[in-house]
C-alpha cells in the first residue's frame, strides 16, 4: 500500500483552502494533514506536524510565502514547497528559486496539473509551471552568458586573442607569428594573463579558456 503524501495547505484565503483541500483529499495518495493562514503558522505546522509538502501562496500577510519557504528548506529539508502565486512575475520566480521551492505553479492551474504536480514533486522531481518555464531557462542562459563574460572581463582583446590561441596549443612562437608580435611581446602577454585569471600555468589557463567558451568573446 502507497503511503499518502501528508500535504500542508497556506493561502490567507479561507476559500482558496477549502477549494484546495477538496481537490485534493478526492485523490486517494493525498491526505490534508493541516492549513495555516500566515507564514508564522505555516512555519509552525511544519515545525509540529512533519509534512511531505507545503502547497503555500507566495502573498502572505506579514512574512511573504518566500521567507518562509527559505525558512522551511533550511530547517526542514525533507519537506518540499510548493509555492503558488496569482500572477507569473519573474521578480517572484526566481526569488521562489532561490529560496529553494521544489514548484512554482499558477493558480489558474486545473486541478489535474495541480494533482501531477504534487506527484512530481512527491518523487523528488522540482516542477515549473509551462507558462513560466521558458522563461526561467532564458535567464538561466543569460546568467551563464554573464557570468561566462565576466571570466575575461579584465583581459585586453589582444590577451583574449593570445589565450585563445595558448588553448589551441600554440607555443610562442607560433601565437608571435600568428599575431605579428614578438616573442618577448607574447611571453608578457602570457604571463599578464597567468595572473589576471589566477591560474598558475598554460594548461590551466587553456582549461578555463574553453571552460567559459571564450572563442564566444573574441572580436576579430
Amino acid at each position: 500500500m502507497t503511503n499518502k503524501q501528508r500535504i500542508l495547505l497556506v493561502d490567507d484565503h479561507e476559500v482558496v483552502r477549502l477549494g484546495l483541500r477538496s481537490l485534493l483529499e478526492r485523490h486517494p495518495n493525498f491526505e490534508v494533514i493541516a492549513e495555516a493562514g500566515s507564514a508564522r503558522e505555516a512555519l509552525e505546522q511544519v515545525a509540529h506536524m512533519s509534512p511531505d509538502v507545503v502547497v503555500m501562496d507566495i502573498r502572505l500577510p506579514g512574512t511573504s510565502g518566500i521567507e518562509a519557504c527559505e525558512e522551511i528548506v533550511r530547517l526542514y529539508p525533507a519537506t518540499k514547497v510548493i509555492m503558488l502565486t496569482s500572477y507569473a512575475e519573474d521578480e517572484m520566480l526566481f526569488s521562489a528559486i532561490r529560496a529553494g521551492a521544489s514548484g512554482y505553479i499558477l493558480k489558474q492551474i486545473g486541478g489535474a496539473d495541480l494533482i501531477h504536480a504534487l506527484e512530481a514533486v512527491g518523487r523528488g522531481e522540482a516542477l515549473l509551471d509551462p507558462a513560466v518555464t521558458q522563461r526561467v531557462f532564458q535567464e538561466v542562459r543569460k546568467a551563464v552568458k554573464e557570468e561566462e563574460a565576466s571570466a575575461f572581463a579584465h583581459l585586453s582583446q589582444q590577451e583574449k586573442h593570445v589565450l585563445l590561441l595558448v588553448s589551441e596549443g600554440k607555443t610562442n612562437r607560433e601565437i608571435a607569428r600568428s599575431l605579428y608580435l614578438g616573442e618577448g611581446t607574447v611571453r608578457n602577454y602570457v604571463s599578464s594573463i597567468l595572473s589576471k585569471l589566477g591560474v598558475n600555468n598554460r594548461a590551466e589557463a587553456a582549461a578555463y579558456a574553453v571552460e567559459h567558451n571564450l572563442k564566444e568573446y573574441i572580436h576579430n
